[in-house]
């Protein structure tokens, strides 16, 4: 049975706050059940590790739950967050932009790696 779960946010857009939370409460929910699970960011959902991005993206008007509520949520589950370092490149961060549940970045090959080993599963967005 596979050990590992990466959930890649590569086409989700910070735009559409609807389409936010669902990765981050399913690497939550993932992360609760000792899974070990690895939330890669690349290409426009990057910008949601910048600080002060996920704090101010409402995803539900009501609720007022943020992006930032669900990245907590699933970091304190247990899941890892990692910028896909070109993308931070793309987005001029360094790493004092970055909000304290960002592990770090991830080159290219190392996620790619990851999401072919045969004990991982993958989920995109």
């Amino acid at each position: 049975m596979p050990t590992k779960l990466v959930v890649l946010l590569a086409n989700t857009d910070p735009d559409r706050p609807i389409e936010v939370g669902a990765p981050l409460f399913q690497a939550a929910v993932a992360a609760s059940m000792d899974c070990e699970v690895d939330v890669v960011l690349t290409g426009a959902p990057g910008i949601l590790m910048k600080k002060g991005v996920a704090e101010a993206l409402v995803l539900k008007a009501d609720s007022g739950k943020t992006a930032y509520d669900f990245i907590k949520m699933a970091k304190k589950a247990g899941a890892r967050f990692l910028l896909c370092a070109a993308t931070a490149d793309l987005h001029g961060l360094g790493p004092d932009d970055l909000i304290p549940e960002c592990d770090g970045l991830a080159a290219v090959t190392e996620y790619v790696a990851d999401l072919m080993d045969d004990n991982c599963r993958v989920l995109t967005f």
